[in-house]
């Protein structure tokens, strides 16, 4: 309520502010922007040098600059993708400018708005940006919205898990997981107020809307972007021009190496909602559905978003409201089984199209189980569920006098529910650990494997009192290929979560002659609520692509008979209870920069941040009471699968914060502009990151989370930057060095009871050097070359972990890797080769993943691999184009995850494998997570 009545009062303010902003007319600038066909170009920078005033181009490529006294000014105009022109004019006009932008290779003059303190092209800019633009997003067919930014150097991206779930890391920050250190944004605020509790890349797509996406790595990133000291992504969406225009497109593909099918249809339009043309809109979407690269035996991905937004222009500034509604249903892929340390390779018959997401499955757990208020049905089908609603508000107004304030206000709510499959891992049935796994440690006698759907036997194995069990007869249980008389463990989480973000961020800049200065504060409340049961059951599998679940009988000593597992094959209901958290986080930053052309050639920049983070949480953990001894859930006392009985501990709370003296970041850097062609620009940033949500939320230890300090890591960066530019020949060379100290490690193990524990945080330090390389050439109109590379060391001056030796902490071990290499650290190149004529484009894209230590204990490496992707396009006439596209042509299965051996917990222990675990038992079975196989997509754009 007193949100909503915020609301309505700032939007009151800013109406009457805006009404009430009036200038004498005067004389103006106008004029049309085109390519070099003729094609007007939308968005399109116009500034006047010496002048706080600016314009942006509409759909067709028409501006106007208002209110200007009669003289002469130069105007400077720039666009992603193009050379910036400036050009000197009379006011009052004889006529209407006609300019026309020639196609740059370089993309060193095009105007960036992310990670500096004004606009300025890159040439002039003191940071390390990229930038992609709508024409070169179009051409490709990403897995995901982060898949984009892996021609990026610097960036390292693994998408492997899919759509959802996967990571991002620059220039060596590769801790903590996911998108730790970078801020993933869109239309200038991060996608969630905090991470942690899901990773953003779960509310993020690109779709038809998406404009372009500036890219920036390290730098002012400390400053400028929310805990984000690693790098910030922009993806900025399109908006309405002063014609109608907009586009439609259809999508088919093969994915999962040509075998599973994929739909896809995105639409985008917009324009003019009054007479005057002040009053733009533009509106747009997707929505597809895919069997998905690894075809699970039912529909992987299905939902979609749709993003809008209304843009009022004004003399003196503009306001936009936005929103986006979201409702998307995937899954992050599972690992696959694989074989061999030195050359690893899917195990059996899998490979990189093999899904390990159990069967469909659904069933309910009662509340009489949980000791919750409502049932849980559970639905494997269901996969992941995404649901956002957004609504944002941008106002820019120009004051005068060289003043301009900026405010961007989001509010958003996201849930989340997720029952599907993880950490999947086989179990040999004729070892004591499988009956430890699946909760019947103290359950002697004969067990029955078989197949709940046809009630095929696949085995029995029987259990005795000492020695180990064996198999009776024969098994035919399948996967022996894989690992002899073994099932898959797949355990069925069950996670419920919300997320209400408020986030605002507000600028206030004073332009002068040479320099201006920014002062902004920036303010995110998160709420967040999260049920999550791990497992909320627990069900064995078939070892094969589409595993079927397996039931099992249980007759004990005695000769009675139990049914371990309920008709469909899931056992444990309940698992081992629920953790419920309520928390309610709040950041506010203050930051400031100035910026000082302190001569036509040379320009220095230096900012400071300083940030509060405060986290209210309140928790409960689970308590499992002894099992019902009279039938369960069902009163049946011959089915076994529904007897525990689970409550909750007494609820915890606590209050944990970081003050503004805690988090103080700060950045400086140098351009010089040797000549028009040579620049060069040096930086050097030290960046405070606070915690995100996993920090509280590790579920094998939030009994100690009260007690536990909470500290901000630290990350000093420094780099140097090369840009060169000539008619055909653009580069950018960058060296840097990363070094992050006070890293938390984060490990999971278990008790003797089978619940989970955590041993005591260690902290690390590692130091990361490296070059990062771009460059684009074009041969002629016809041919061009786009190649990125990065090239780097990472090394660990402190790293230790725990070892466990056996169930509970009392031997436990801390080992040291203090000079080992860092893992997930390699080499990347990628070559983009490109033939277009006025009709016909096509591209090869080359990328090399370059070896890496699977962990900081250096026990293995993850081989190099190389990958090609092909992009063609045809324009049928001047409104229809079709495009066609192969992923992955030579259908390679490179390695971008591991899991260590051992099922859970140890699978999530990667660091705690070590090289003598590893020599014990080369031959051990593990998983590994590919890129996505080949898979071939075909699409028809018509734009209008």
């Amino acid at each position: 309520m007193k949100t909503t009545q915020f609301l309505r009062k700032y939007l009151l303010f800013m109406v009457i502010f805006s009404c009430g902003a009036s200038f004498a007319q005067q004389g103006k600038i106008q004029g049309k922007v085109s390519d070099d066909k003729g094609v007007g170009i939308p968005s399109c920078s116009i500034a006047i040098e010496g002048n706080n005033k600016n314009a942006v181009t509409d759909v067709d490529g028409n501006f106007s600059i208002d209110n200007l006294t009669d003289g002469t000014y130069k105007i400077r105009i720039s666009f992603v993708g193009f050379s910036t022109y400036s050009q000197t004019v009379k006011v009052p006009q004889s006529s209407k400018l006609n300019i026309n932008l020639k196609e740059d290779q370089s993309a060193l003059d095009e105007v960036v708005v992310t990670g500096v303190f004004d606009k300025r092209t890159k040439m002039n800019a003191s940071v390390a940006i990229s930038t992609l633009n709508a024409k070169q997003i179009e051409a490709v067919v990403p897995n995901s919205a982060a898949d984009l930014l892996k021609n990026i150097p610097g960036v390292y991206v693994n998408t492997s898990k899919g759509e959802v779930g996967n990571s991002i890391y620059t220039r060596g920050l590769s801790y903590n997981g996911g998108f730790f250190y970078v801020s993933m944004q869109e239309d200038g605020l991060p996608v969630v107020g905090i991470t942690g509790l899901v990773q953003p890349d779960a509310y993020l797509r690109a779709d038809a809307t998406l404009n372009r996406i500036e890219a920036v790595r390290g730098g002012t990133a400390s400053i400028l972007g929310a805990n984000a000291p690693g790098g910030i992504f922009n993806y900025v969406s399109k908006e309405g021009g002063k014609s109608f225009k907009g586009e439609i497109r259809a999508r088919t593909g093969l994915e999962g190496n040509g075998k599973n099918p994929y739909y896809r249809a995105d639409f985008n339009v917009g324009g003019p909602l009054t007479k005057d043309k002040t009053l733009t809109y533009n509106i747009g979407g997707f929505y597809r559905n895919a069997d998905g690269p690894k075809y699970p035996g039912y529909t992987l991905s299905k939902g979609g978003q749709l993003k809008a937004n209304i843009v009022k222009n004004y003399k003196s500034g503009s306001i936009k409201f936005y929103f986006k509604v979201l409702d998307d249903n995937t899954a992050p892929f599972e690992f696959t089984p694989t074989v061999d340390f030195t050359n690893p390779k899917p195990a059996g018959s899998f490979n990189n199209t093999s899904s390990t997401l159990v069967q469909s499955l659904q069933f309910t757990i009662p509340k009489s189980i949980t000791g919750l208020s409502e049932d849980i049905n559970y639905d494997t089908k269901k996969v992941a569920a995404y649901n956002e609603i957004a609504a944002g508000l941008n106002w820019k107004q120009n004051i005068g006098k060289g003043w301009t304030f900026n405010n961007n206000l989001k509010i958003s709510n996201k849930d989340y529910v997720g029952q599907t499959t993880s950490v999947v891992f086989p179990f040999r049935v004729d070892r004591p650990t499988f009956y430890g796994v699946s909760g019947n440690g103290g359950r002697f006698g004969t067990y029955q494997f078989y197949n709940p759907t046809t009630g095929a036997i696949y085995g029995t194995v029987l259990r005795p009192t000492t020695g180990l069990p064996s198999i009776v007869g024969t098994s035919s249980l399948p996967g022996g290929d894989v690992l002899p008389n073994a099932v898959f463990y797949n355990p069925n989480p069950y996670t419920k979560s919300s997320i209400n973000d408020v986030i605002d961020q507000a600028t206030i800049t004073k332009k002068l002659k040479n320099m201006n200065f920014t002062g902004g504060v920036y303010f995110s409340n998160t709420k967040t609520t999260r049920l999550t049961f791990l497992p909320a059951a627990q069900s064995f599998a078939t070892i094969e692509d589409k595993p079927q679940a397996v039931g099992i009988r249980y007759t004990n000593l005695s000769g009675s008979t139990f049914d371990l597992t309920n008709p469909i094959g899931v056992s444990n209901l309940g698992g081992a209870g629920f953790y419920d958290n309520e928390g309610t986080i709040k950041q506010t930053a203050f930051f400031f920069g100035h910026n000082w052309d302190i001569t036509d050639k040379l320009n220095f920049d230096w900012g400071i941040r300083m940030e509060n983070f405060n986290i209210k949480s309140s928790f409960s953990t689970p308590k499992r009471l002894p099992d019902s001894t009279t039938g369960g859930a069902d009163g049946n006392t011959a089915t076994v699968y529904d007897n525990r009985i689970l409550t909750r501990n007494p609820t915890q709370s606590f209050d944990k914060s970081l003050s503004f003296s805690d988090l103080v970041s700060y950045s400086f850097g140098v351009n010089y502009k040797v000549s028009d062609r040579f620049a060069m620009y040096g930086r050097y940033s030290q960046g405070r990151k606070s915690p995100d949500l996993s920090y509280f939320l590790d579920v094998a230890n939030q009994q100690l989370t009260s007690n536990i300090s909470i500290e901000a890591q630290d990350i000093k960066m420094a780099e140097f930057g090369l840009k060169y530019r000539s008619k055909n020949l653009s580069l950018f060379v960058t060296p840097f060095y990363t070094l992050a100290s006070n890293i938390p490690n984060f490990q999971i193990f278990q008790n003797t009871d089978g619940s989970n524990y955590a041993p005591p945080r260690l902290y690390q330090k590692i130091e990361t050097k490296g070059l990062e390389l771009e460059g684009n050439y074009a041969f002629n109109k016809n041919f061009s070359l786009r190649a990125v590379a990065t090239i780097q060391s990472s090394i660990a001056k402190e790293f230790s972990v725990y070892l466990s030796k056996n169930a509970g902490p009392a031997d436990d071990e801390k080992i040291y890797f203090d000079g080992n290499n860092n893992d997930n650290i390699g080499n990347m190149f990628t070559i983009t080769p490109t033939y277009s004529t006025d009709k016909f484009s096509a591209s090869i894209n080359w990328q090399y993943m370059g070896e890496r230590w699977a962990n900081v204990g250096n026990a293995f490496q993850l081989p190099s691999f190389h990958s090609f992707d092909l992009n063609t396009s045809y324009k049928i006439s001047e409104k229809i184009q079709v495009n066609f596209s192969i992923n992955n042509i030579l259908n390679t299965y490179g390695i971008m995850g591991w899991a260590a051996p051992g099922g859970f917990p140890a699978a999530l222990d990667t660091q705690g494998f070590t090289k003598a675990m590893l020599d014990a038992n080369p031959q051990a079975v593990y998983s590994t997570l590919p890129i996505m196989p080949r898979a071939y997509f075909l699409t028809l754009s018509y734009k209008f």
